[in-house]
């Protein structure tokens, strides 16, 4: 009996647009849990290029936090969005993950321009209200 062997396609149904437009400025948000890293690419209006997380970079279960994982998927935002004529990006980070400095230094490498950097982290003023007093 003779098997065949059929090849996995990575990321196969994702749609890039080849040569829609050139985008010199763009936005890359990063959001860092301690199990994932998500990075978005937009335009300077917020219509989005691509984007790319550690679930499609081929990660799974715990090593989706880690700051290798946050490179690899910064590395993967970025050659598609040079690849769309991206030179100068605002970078927003948003949360406390451990791929944070690692998804920032990824960016930095690659030699596109920062106009600036801003940590849009949410943080409460006063918090959520507290559970009432257990009764014993």
């Amino acid at each position: 009996m003779v098997k065949l062997v059929t090849r996995l396609v990575w990321r196969k149904r994702r749609r890039i647009r080849k040569n829609a437009r050139k985008i010199p400025k763009g936005v890359i948000h990063i959001q860092t849990s301690f199990n994932n890293t998500i990075i978005t690419v937009t335009d300077v209006r917020g219509r989005l290029i691509y984007w790319s997380s550690a679930g499609t970079c081929r990660f799974k279960g715990p090593r989706k936090g880690t700051p290798f994982a946050a490179k690899t998927v910064a590395a993967d935002a970025i050659r598609i969005a040079m690849g769309q004529g991206m030179q100068q990006v605002k970078v927003l980070i948003k949360g406390p993950g451990l791929g944070r400095s690692a998804a920032l230094r990824a960016i930095r490498d690659s030699g596109i321009i920062f106009n600036f950097i801003r940590d849009v982290t949410p943080t409460p003023h006063n918090g959520c209200r507290p559970p009432k007093k257990r009764r014993s």
